[in-house]
């Protein structure tokens, strides 16, 4: 626990260190990535590299096309992968990495601009570089001060820092987002109840004057564990839940849907996205919520299950 709580203690540190060490090279990185019309091309060598191909990852998802280039890989014929207007990150905490050599000559003959992060200002790829990211000099966490710890780090959070930086300058949105990323939890949170709600002949609606015993047959065959009561005006006036029926079960079957339904429930408008429809779920401790339509508030046009927005499916 001592030596664990040392090293991020000591990581943590290093991070501030870098926050504040930022200045006019950090947006002039920024610019050079925004104007690019080609592709940013992320290489390094060792744990370098394993840091820049997440840094590759994070900048194509935030809007910047990019990819990570394996330096031995280049000098065996990856190199006609870089073209004429990429802009190549090219990071070595010790600025010597003889590997990058292939890739730095190659790129500067096409023009392309480099962008290098080191820790030392001295370094062979200071001197090349168009724009020079310092990282901060400091010891890693390693008590040996050998396994890159501390650096990795400071790349990592300084790649995350120009990503997030770049996306923020195009205007990019969530909805911006949301078309890289359909797939998974970050998709399923991004999108629209519309999308996945379950809609006409699914939806459990009952009328408000139907006896119970037809509303729990409604509700038994739906499964959601809820139903909404409609007034005469096609309006949602109620929901009965299996909360309700327990509450009610002594006098359940001598009782109509209006006697047993809370009124005035929780639902969310068209257009609702999908965590803030789950985190209103999980505020109000519910597991089902009706969708309204947009134009008619009233009016049910949807049903969302918890289920469905942790799992990103809908019928």
């Amino acid at each position: 626990m001592a030596h664990g709580r040392r090293v991020v203690e000591r990581e943590g540190q290093a991070l501030l260190e870098l926050a504040s060490s930022l200045d006019e090279s950090f947006a002039a990185a920024t610019e050079v990535l925004l104007n690019t019309h080609q592709r940013v091309i992320v290489t390094g060598m060792g744990k370098s590299g394993h840091i820049g191909r997440k840094i590759a990852a994070t900048l194509a998802a935030t809007g910047t096309p990019s990819f990570f280039l394996h330096p031995a890989e280049a000098a065996h014929g990856d190199l006609g992968m870089i073209v004429r207007g990429d802009v190549l990150l090219v990071l070595s905490n010790s600025g010597a990495t003889a590997e990058l050599d292939a890739v730095l000559r190659h790129g500067q003959t096409l023009g392309c601009a480099v962008i290098g992060v080191t820790a030392q200002p001295q370094s062979p790829l200071s001197q090349r570089s168009d724009v020079l990211l310092l990282l901060p000099a400091l010891p890693e966490a390693c008590p040996k001060n050998m396994a890159p710890t501390t650096s990795t780090a400071l790349m990592l959070a300084l790649g995350d820092a120009l990503a997030v930086a770049v996306m923020e300058s195009r205007g990019w949105t969530r909805d911006h987002l949301r078309i890289l990323h359909p797939g998974g939890s970050l998709g399923s949170r991004m999108a629209y109840v519309d999308e996945i709600m379950h809609t006409d002949d699914a939806l459990p609606l009952v009328a408000a004057g139907a006896p119970m015993k037809e509303v729990v047959i409604e509700m038994t065959l739906r499964r959601f564990g809820i139903a909404g009561v409609m007034g005469h005006d096609s309006n949602l006036v109620g929901v009965i839940t299996d909360g309700d029926l327990r509450r009610h079960c002594d006098d359940l079957f001598h009782s109509s849907a209006q006697d047993v339904m809370t009124a005035r429930p929780i639902t969310v408008p068209e257009g609702t996205r999908c965590e803030d429809a789950l985190a209103l779920m999980q505020s109000s401790r519910i597991t089902c919520l009706f969708v309204m339509s947009a134009n008619r508030p009233s009016k049910p046009v949807g049903l969302v299950h918890i289920h469905d927005l942790t799992s990103g499916r809908g019928s």
